[in-house]
């Protein structure tokens, strides 16, 4: 089967073609009417309508009905007839699913260990052997009833007040809009339990303050157990940890300190917020005490995302992403991709990676729940790209797709986890989430990802914690005017001052300085709690 990711496009002044026998080119620059450009490897296309920059422009004649191919692959039908020279955008191309053979399995790809020293970061170990990034106290809501009265709380360690420990990151309310009126055994009620008790026990929560009201589905008792309590609780999906890694990731470490606080027992809003106070100023000093330590790169658990992508996306900062990946899984790590909806299309090219054919299955039953639950909302998959998307250059969910897949490199496909569950297998694995940001990266996190790569086209002011989230920017004007919310430009790629490669091992050089506490700059604008969704699924009563 041929691939895609990793092969390198042809660049001429004005255009990029990214697979020989593409029907078009991605344009470098805003083009005119009546433009002569260069194509590479062949002669010169005369620019029919104006093509603006990261649009496709057709490199050779395509007749109504006929496929248009981006990345060697089908990107959709045209609707009418595409002169060379046209601008191909959605006023005459359109989606069709087609059929793609999905093999189950089969493709393998080497990734050898690279010589030298194995990279390490300082993290923070706990005492059930995973590592941390970062330190924080969470208070943890397990109802939308509680939400105001956990912001009350945080809200009293903000500023100087946290200066005299060093080692806390911070002081973090994580609220949501459920958590009542939810069916506990129901699958919403599941991923609900499943999304907040994965913060509970994350490695980069130190100190955990669980706040309920106290008549909610969901108490907070469910939300603080410890190891061995967990099967008591009769929580659906989730059963008594073994001593596995799986087991570990369900249960809360033993050196977490843990507090819980129901509203209606403490005496109200304002009872509860000079107890929560109190409750986290007695953890401080116990969370002060942990220390970074040096850590194999093996450690790391990365969550790959993007968001607000363009025509760029593909080309630029999701293969050099997928290079970072790729390099990680190397060294042992494990690496996740997720947003369902947004492989659509290139499932095909995930399902081949598996490492057997099981996993492979999962994914594809994934995709057949997504086509069942969108067509009872009355939608289908191809509702995707967003308008955001169109006007940086997509056209169809399966032009997206192929972008968004080259985040995960070319490593074997070890996993695939439903949303929330926890991360268990090392190396590359998939995560079945929404396509919508915060949604699919709080389950993420919660599956225990400790660093997240999140690459932007159009320009995202996402932040995520406890988790830091780096952010790479896929082109260089959006960069120029939106640096102070980037960690990264991979818009140079394009530029030609910079390879895959070479952009790649920045994120890669990135993320280890990030797990040892440099700070993204959406930490240093403490955004980050408020994109704690997790994803509303099922009836409430």
């Amino acid at each position: 089967m041929k691939r895609f990711r990793g092969e390198v496009p042809q660049v001429s002044h004005d255009l990029l073609v990214l697979r020989e026998g593409d029907d078009v080119a991605v344009a470098t620059r805003d083009l005119s009417p009546g433009d002569a450009v260069a194509v590479p490897g062949g002669g010169p296309v005369s620019v029919r309508q104006a093509v603006p920059r990261g649009h496709k422009i057709a490199l050779r004649s395509v007749p109504a009905g006929g496929r248009v191919r981006k990345y060697g692959q089908v990107i959709g039908v045209a609707t009418t007839d595409i002169a060379a020279g046209d601008h191909v955008h959605s006023h005459n191309l359109g989606f069709e699913d087609g059929s793609r053979e999905t093999p189950l399995g089969g493709t393998h790809h080497e990734l050898p260990v690279p010589d030298g020293d194995r990279p390490t970061f300082r993290g923070f170990r706990r005492a059930d052997g995973r590592v941390g990034t970062r330190n924080f106290v969470a208070i943890l809501t397990s109802v939308n009833c509680s939400a105001s009265t956990a912001k009350m709380i945080a809200d009293q360690f903000r500023g100087n007040a946290l200066d005299e420990f060093d080692n806390v990151d911070g002081v973090i309310a994580l609220t949501h809009t459920s958590g009542c009126g939810l069916v506990p055994d129901s699958e919403g009620g599941q991923i609900l339990l499943r999304t907040l008790r994965g913060y509970a026990a994350h490695p980069n929560v130190a100190g955990l303050l669980v706040l309920g009201l106290g008549c909610e589905m969901v108490p907070g008792a469910a939300l603080s157990a410890r190891s061995g309590q967990v099967a008591d609780l009769g929580m659906p999906g989730i059963g008594a940890p073994d001593e596995s890694r799986s087991g570990l990731l369900a249960a809360i470490a033993e050196d977490t300190v843990v507090r819980s606080l129901t509203i209606q027992e403490t005496g109200g809003v304002r009872a509860s917020v000079r107890a929560g106070v109190a409750a986290v100023r007695e953890m401080l000093p116990q969370v002060n005490a942990r220390e970074r330590v040096e850590c194999d790169v093996s450690e790391l658990v990365l969550a790959l995302n993007c968001g607000g992508s363009d025509g760029y996306s593909g080309i630029t900062a999701n293969p050099a992403l997928g290079w970072a990946s790729d390099r990680l899984v190397a060294y042992g790590a494990t690496s996740v991709l997720a947003e369902t909806p947004e492989v659509y299309g290139a499932e095909h090219l995930l399902t081949a990676r598996a490492t057997e054919p099981a996993v492979a299955k999962k994914l594809l039953d994934r995709i057949d729940w997504w086509r069942t639950y969108m067509a009872a909302g009355g939608g289908t998959l191809d509702n995707n790209p967003s308008p955001g998307n169109k006007a940086g250059g997509l056209t169809t969910i399966l032009e997206k797709s192929l972008g968004a897949v080259a985040k995960g490199g070319q490593a074997d496909l070890s996993a695939v986890y439903e949303y929330a569950e926890p991360i268990t297998e090392r190396g590359f694995g998939f995560m079945d989430t929404p396509g919508y940001d915060p949604v699919s990266v709080t389950g993420l996190v919660a599956g225990g990802a400790n660093v997240v790569v999140f690459t932007t086209g159009r320009g995202s002011v996402f932040g995520c914690r406890p988790s830091p989230s780096i952010k790479v920017a896929t082109n260089t004007p959006m960069y120029s005017v939106m640096s102070e919310d980037m960690d990264l430009n991979a818009g140079v790629i394009v530029d030609g001052t910079a390879t895959v490669a070479e952009v790649g091992r920045q994120i890669f050089d990135r993320i280890l300085a990030v797990a040892s506490g440099e700070q993204t700059v959406s930490e240093e604008l403490e955004i980050g709690a408020e994109e704690f969704i997790p994803w509303h699924l099922g009836a409430v009563t």
